[in-house]
């Protein structure tokens, strides 16, 4: 069972027991906070995306802890001006388990024994290499006492240089 869930103006796909970074929620660390659901879908066919049966879904998650993201440089610069200004961001995020995902039935989808057990990291598939793609046949060479059609061409005859006279020197 998973559920995509809005947050911080960003979407998110969630399923229980998952650990993501989300803009800073206005909670202190280890309150539980409900999540706006706009897609939850169940075991089998069960979906809801409807207003109607998005009002009895619920998704709750605690937030873990309140951290910052990397530092981002900002450098302006004018050519000729003598202007330069650098300034820095760090966006405050919060780190967030989920921890109910919860159907309009009121059932809470079973918790995934091995989703909580391997870190987020490990959690995502591996890369799935591509074959590497067969190399072309190397083009036939000829042999040696062939040469091509352009070789046989007999070079261009040059033109006999016209008689004129040779200027004469002075003495």
């Amino acid at each position: 069972m998973y559920a995509i869930v809005k947050t911080g103006g960003k979407q998110y796909r969630v399923e229980q027991g998952q650990t993501l970074l989300v803009e800073r929620l206005p909670v202190d660390e280890g309150a539980t906070v409900s999540l706006q659901t706009l897609m939850i879908r169940g075991e089998g066919d069960a979906m809801a995306f409807e207003a109607s049966e998005l009002s009895k879904a619920k998704v709750e998650a605690k937030v873990l802890a309140h951290e910052r993201g990397p530092k981002l440089r900002i450098a302006k610069f004018k050519p000729k001006r003598g202007y330069r200004r650098r300034t820095g961001h760090r966006q405050p995020l919060s780190r967030i388990e989920v921890t109910s995902v919860a159907l309009a039935g009121g059932k809470a989808a079973p918790a995934k024994a091995e989703a909580v057990a391997k870190p987020a990291a490990e959690a995502k598939p591996a890369a799935v290499k591509k074959p590497a793609a067969a190399k072309k046949p190397a083009a036939a060479k000829k042999p040696a006492g062939e040469t091509t059609a352009a070789a046989k061409k007999p070079a261009a005859a040059k033109k006999p240089a016209a008689d004129k006279p040779a200027a004469e020197k002075e003495d």
